[in-house]
């Protein structure tokens, strides 16, 4: 499965009546539960990125994906297009010396 087949899918397990904002904060959700299994690295597992934690952010990273895509589809937009423009956007700030500023216009 490619990711424009999987944004596609995602419609099947949509099962929210708030297009754009259910998913919006779904992801924000997401990636705090991912935030914490980071987190818990360094707290419970003394920097070290055990199996079980691998596997945890494994199924936290996924949610993060199911969440984006249905973002980017509530929106009409293709994921495809969108991972093309921020390659775009980043393969022109490596070559411009400006990867590690800040700001969207650089």
């Amino acid at each position: 499965m490619d990711i424009q087949d999987y944004q596609l899918w995602t419609r099947e397990t949509a099962m929210y009546s708030w297009p754009i904002y259910y998913p919006a904060l779904e992801l924000a959700g997401e990636v705090g539960e991912v935030c914490n299994q980071i987190k818990k690295i360094h707290r419970d597992d003394g920097g070290v990125v055990t199996p079980e934690r691998k596997a945890a952010l494994s199924k936290e990273l996924g949610d993060v994906c199911w969440a984006l895509c249905r973002l980017v589809d509530d929106l009409n937009l293709d994921i495809t297009d969108v991972l093309q423009y921020n390659y775009v956007k980043l393969t022109a700030r490596v070559k411009a010396g400006t990867i590690k500023g800040s700001g969207d216009n650089r």
